[in-house]
């Protein structure tokens, strides 16, 4: 066998080796379906995880009322409160606070996205965002983020009162 033959059947061998990766690469793309399905799963576990640490915070705050997050805005818990403070002179003022934590909607990007908004007293303390890939996610990485975003907003609630 010659050089110029040896050439060509490296070659066809190359060809055969991309042809069966990409075939490979293919059985294991997940389809639009799947991807849904996996996001549905993941936003389910987390948007309850979301709504027992809320629910904790609201307990160790009395007045704090919980609410459940649902729609276009996504998927999780919120809290809310109104204040009254009262002024020299008789006028109230009234003071709102809100922490929401939601897991976003399914979108063309197939990411699982981690929301979370803090508000204390009209003013806005935090905007927090983390998401991955649904192949690639980490459930636990995000129950952690979601302890340590109701944590925060509990200490800067707690610090402001």
């Amino acid at each position: 066998m010659d050089f110029q033959q040896r050439l060509q059947k490296a070659i066809e061998r190359g060809q055969r080796s991309r042809e069966d990766k990409a075939r490979e690469e293919a059985a294991r793309a997940m389809t639009e379906e799947e991807y849904k399905n996996l996001h549905s799963r993941q936003r389910l576990e987390l948007s309850d995880y979301a709504e027992a640490c809320l629910g904790h915070l609201a307990d160790q705050f009395p007045g704090f009322q919980k609410e459940i997050v649902m729609g276009d805005r996504g998927w999780g818990a919120a809290i809310t409160r109104d204040d009254v403070n009262l002024r020299a002179g008789g006028r109230g003022r009234n003071l709102y606070s809100r922490l929401e934590v939601a897991v976003r909607p399914f979108s063309s990007y197939h990411v699982l996205d981690l929301a979370a908004k803090g508000t204390i007293r009209n003013k806005e303390v935090f905007t927090r965002n983390h998401y991955e890939l649904l192949g690639e996610v980490d459930l636990d990485s995000f129950r952690e983020l979601t302890d340590l975003w109701v944590l925060e907003y509990a200490e800067k609630y707690a610090a402001d009162r």
